[in-house]
């Protein structure tokens, strides 16, 4: 089947859903078996399939519990989609070894997904860890 561009935004839109109402078994219906995730706060900055996938998303959540993303602007084709969100969040748990500091952090992410077979096969964000370590007080 060939995807819509529409199509391809539905689905990166339901991941981001997926994390926003921290609805672990909706990462199912979007990303394939064998995702690649690259992300900097991620152990070795990647996370590959779904299973580890979960579980990364579960160490965010534990760490950040009102993690939110907001995204602010798209631009997509049919196999790619890419966005600019605002991140929002709350350091209230241990998260890589940081001890909670209950400080609100908020930061900009760009994301750049490739779909193909109606999956989310690949992404990765970009943000400046720099800044959340900043504003999470532990660097200036």
């Amino acid at each position: 089947m060939v995807r819509t561009t529409a199509q391809s935004e539905e689905l990166v839109r339901a991941y981001v859903d997926a994390w926003n109402e921290q609805n672990y078994s909706a990462i199912g219906d979007v990303v394939s078996e064998s995702v690649v995730a690259r992300n900097p706060t991620a152990p070795g900055g990647v996370v590959h399939g779904r299973d580890e996938l979960e579980a990364f998303m579960r160490g965010v959540i534990a760490s950040f519990p009102d993690f939110h993303v907001s995204v602010l602007e798209t631009l997509a084709d049919a196999e790619r989609v890419m966005y600019e969100a605002k991140l929002t969040m709350t350091h209230e748990g241990e998260f890589d070894g940081i001890p909670p500091t209950g400080r609100e952090v908020e930061v900009r992410e760009m994301a750049a997904y490739r779909i193909a077979d109606e999956e989310v096969q690949e992404y990765r964000v970009y943000f400046d860890l720099q800044e959340v370590l900043a504003q999470l007080g532990l660097s200036e």
